[in-house]
């Protein structure tokens, strides 16, 4: 097992910016190339630093070409910083958080811009490359081999099942997992980035087209065009820039970890990385010196509702088998212990795989600010909880602080003024709007733009706003 250690440097993020998630092949559907221009422009506007400053860049996606994450970064400016392209499954960007911090960490990059999005197909995730073994193929075995198998989509199959074992174990019901998807859809009405913000009724969950019992269609997460984006930095940046400290949140406690031998032990809760994010929660609260009844909200990996329901188990957020007690209390929404998934989650918000962790972690940055306007957690945090997974697999758990310490009931929302240093003009938390050419002009590298790189990308963003 690979050893843990504390980050020997502090890591925060500095700025995020995001593009409104939607259903992939829409009329209008942006490329990827918009999508990460889009989403990186408005962190840099957020971090208030221009693209001269950012060291190295980290490119966050799935389904795309290689060096598809230099297509994106050079249309910021074609600086020669280092560019690595990542894919870790679902768990994609928040993997790539994870080399952001550890690169600060260690001191090899003082800022550190990281990139994630994802143009998707419709309908269920499947295998892109059929010549050859499936990464996922010895879990869809075990699967077959324990719970058999039906023709319903792969993946709500697995989660389903770990549902149903849930079920078995621990007595939770088919409404328990229908109440946490109304919860989802419930939150996303108030998030203006959101692919689907239609509130339901617990009856619609139920009585939409069951997939895998107890797995109803609106208990699932869809595919979604999105892109999102965040900057890291170290403490001499902040130091050497005392005027960002304010917008500052603080990396307190990180972990990335990945399968053990229990993935193959005959549970279907085991086959879903229970495991790997358990480990990963106790070393990420342990390093911020929190624990798990601490958390007041937390975004989770809710591909479906039966994924939110073990996860609860395995963050400590519960008891082992008392999650579907945490939810029918109401301790997983706005007054209650934790507010889970403000955002939406996948579930509602949407699923664009390389996107997911970065805006998770937007969305936490935005509560400890305290700018999330009405999907703020009332009376306001001071520490917030991520967890993003991958089969596969990967499970990264982070937890957020504000840096200067303090909560964010004390916290002034950082003035948004697009004609002064740092802003895009508005709250971006509860604003889904765009940037004005003066305000690309100020974060594009003064150095080494290149309008061929950046080509007509502008002009197409420009003209969705």
């Amino acid at each position: 097992m690979a050893k843990h250690r504390p980050s020997p440097s502090p890591a925060y993020i500095l700025g995020v910016g995001l593009t409104k998630f939607a259903k992939p092949l829409a009329r209008n559907a942006a490329d990827y190339t918009e999508l990460g221009f889009e989403a990186g422009i408005k962190a840099l506007l957020d971090a208030g630093i221009n693209y001269d400053d950012v060291d190295q860049g980290i490119a966050c996606y799935c389904y795309g070409d290689s060096t598809s994450g230099q297509r994106v970064f050079y249309q910021f400016g074609m600086t020669q910083a280092p560019v690595v392209n990542v894919n870790n499954n679902c768990a994609t960007g928040s993997t790539g958080l994870w080399m952001a911090r550890e690169k600060v960490g260690c001191g090899a990059a003082d800022v550190v811009m990281v990139v994630g999005w994802e143009k998707m197909a419709r309908g269920s995730l499947g295998r892109t490359f059929k010549d050859r073994e499936d990464p996922v193929g010895r879990t869809v075995d075990m699967m077959k081999e324990t719970r058999g198998l039906t023709d319903a989509p792969g993946t709500a199959q697995m989660f389903g099942n770990a549902g149903r074992e849930y079920m078995e174990k621990y007595g939770a019901t088919a409404e328990d997992f229908a109440e946490i998807a109304r919860i989802n859809h419930a939150h996303s009405a108030r998030n203006p980035y959101s692919q689907f913000r239609t509130p339901y009724t617990l009856s619609q969950i139920l009585s939409s087209p069951t997939l895998h019992h107890p797995l109803t269609k609106l208990q699932c997460c869809p595919t979604s065009d999105g892109g999102a984006a965040a900057i890291i930095v170290s403490e001499a940046f902040l130091t050497a820039h005392p005027h960002l400290r304010p917008r500052a949140i603080l990396i307190a406690g990180q972990h990335l970890a990945t399968d053990s031998p229990t993935l193959y032990d005959g549970s279907a809760i085991s086959l879903m990385g229970y495991t790997m994010t358990a480990l990963a929660a106790r070393h990420a609260l342990a390093e911020a010196g929190v624990s798990p009844l601490d958390i007041p909200v937390c975004e989770l990996h809710d591909c479906f509702s039966a994924n939110e329901m073990i996860t609860l188990d395995a963050l400590g957020l519960c008891p082992r088998g008392k999650a579907h007690e945490m939810v029918r209390a109401g301790d997983i929404t706005y007054g209650g212990r934790c507010v889970v998934n403000p955002s939406g989650g996948l579930i509602s918000k949407g699923h664009p795989l390389g996107a997911t962790g970065i805006a998770q972690a937007a969305e936490l940055v935005w509560q400890l600010r305290g700018c999330a306007g009405d999907r703020g957690v009332p009376g306001g945090v001071s520490v917030a909880l991520q967890h993003n997974l991958g089969l596969g697999g990967a499970a990264v758990v982070t937890v957020y602080k504000r840096a200067d310490g303090g909560g964010s009931a004390d916290a002034v929302c950082i003035p948004q003024d697009e004609e002064q240093e740092g802003g895009v003009g508005y709250n971006p938390a509860v604003e889904a709007r765009g940037f004005t050419r003066a305000q690309v002009e100020r974060v594009r590298s003064r150095k080494w733009a290149s309008e061929w790189a950046l080509g007509d990308t502008q002009r197409k963003v420009e003209a969705r706003f």
